[in-house]
C-alpha cells in the first residue's frame, strides 16, 4: 500500500475515516491525498478572480474547505507522512474514481452515515456507488468507533470462487496489526447443509495460505447474509468487516446489490470491499 485517497466531506464519520487513513498510511509509510468535492451555483474554475465576488457566500464556503483541508494535511505531516489536498468543484461520484484512477491508489477511505438509514452522499458522491466501482480496495468508516489497529477482522464470503487475491489484502491488513482473521460463510435457506461441508471450501482456500496462523473459521446457517454477518458480529469481537466484490458487475453471488447495499447501509463497524 503506497498511495491512500481519502475522500471527505468532513462530517463526523468522514473525519473518523480521515484519522483512520493517517494510522494506515503511517503503518504502511504511505502517501495520503484527502480530496473534498464542492458544488457551486456556476462553473467555478472558468471564473476570474473578479466575477468571484459576485458570489460571496461560494467563496466563504470555499475557503472553509480550504482550511480544514489544511488541518488534515498538517496532521498528516505531524505524523511525518507525504500528504497532498484537492479541492475539486462541481463534481460528481466518477469524479472521485477517476481521481483515484489519475493517481492508481491502492486504497481509499471514506465515511457513511449509513447506519441512519441511507447512504450519505459526499457532496453528490454516493458511496455505494464508489464501493461497488472503485479498482482499488474502499474501506467505509460507520457510526462505530473506529479500533485500530485491528485486532479482529472478519473476512465474509461463500468461498465458491477462487478469492485468494482479495483474501491477500487482507492478510496484508492483518499481518500489519497482527490481527485475527475470521473466515466466515453464511448459508441461506437456498443453501442450507451441514457445518462440515460448509468447511470444506473455507479450507481449500486457507491450503494456499499455510503461513496463516491467526486465523478462525465458521459456517452459519441463516435466513440472510446480512443476518448471519450480524449475528457473528454479535457474538465475536469484529473491528472491521471484509467482503468481495465484482465491481461494476455486481457483488459476488453470495451478495445481490440488495445485500451489499444492506451489509454497507446497516453496519455500524467499518466494512471493507475488495474487487476481484
Amino acid at each position: 500500500m503506497k498511495n491512500i485517497l481519502v475522500p471527505t466531506d468532513f462530517s463526523e464519520n468522514c473525519t473518523k475515516a480521515a484519522y483512520l487513513g493517517i494510522k494506515m498510511a503511517k503503518l504502511y509509510d504511505a502517501e495520503i491525498h484527502f480530496l473534498h468535492l464542492m458544488t457551486t451555483p456556476v462553473d467555478w474554475v472558468k471564473l476570474s478572480k473578479l466575477k468571484e465576488k459576485r458570489y460571496p457566500e461560494t467563496v466563504k464556503q470555499i475557503g472553509i474547505a480550504k482550511a480544514k483541508l489544511r488541518a488534515l494535511e498538517k496532521e498528516a505531516e505531524h505524523e511525518g507522512l507525504k500528504c497532498r489536498t484537492f479541492l475539486q468543484f462541481d463534481s460528481g461520484q466518477k469524479d472521485i474514481l477517476e481521481h483515484s484512477g489519475h493517481f492508481r491508489h491502492d486504497f481509499i477511505i471514506t465515511g457513511s452515515s449509513g447506519t441512519k438509514g441511507v447512504i450519505r452522499e459526499i457532496t453528490g458522491s454516493n458511496v455505494e456507488e464508489i464501493v461497488r466501482k472503485a479498482n482499488a480496495p474502499v474501506i467505509v468508516v460507520k457510526d462505530e468507533t473506529v479500533s485500530f489497529p485491528f485486532k479482529n477482522i472478519v473476512f465474509v464470503s461463500d468461498f465458491k470462487e477462487d478469492v485468494s487475491r482479495a483474501f491477500k489484502e487482507v492478510i496484508s491488513i492483518a499481518n500489519k496489526c497482527n490481527a485475527r482473521i475470521h473466515l466466515l460463510r453464511i448459508n441461506t435457506q437456498t443453501d442450507f447443509n451441514s457445518i462440515e461441508l460448509g468447511l470444506k471450501p473455507i479450507e481449500q482456500l486457507l491450503s494456499k495460505f499455510p503461513e496463516l496462523k491467526n486465523y478462525s473459521m465458521a459456517v452459519y446457517n441463516e435466513t440472510s447474509v446480512e443476518t448471519g454477518i450480524n449475528t457473528f458480529v454479535k457474538q465475536n469481537p469484529v473491528d472491521l468487516i471484509t467482503m468481495v466484490t465484482h465491481g461494476k458487475t455486481g457483488f459476488l453471488s453470495l451478495f445481490s446489490k440488495s445485500i451489499a447495499e444492506g451489509v454497507t447501509n446497516h453496519s455500524a463497524l467499518p466494512v471493507m470491499t475488495i474487487h476481484i
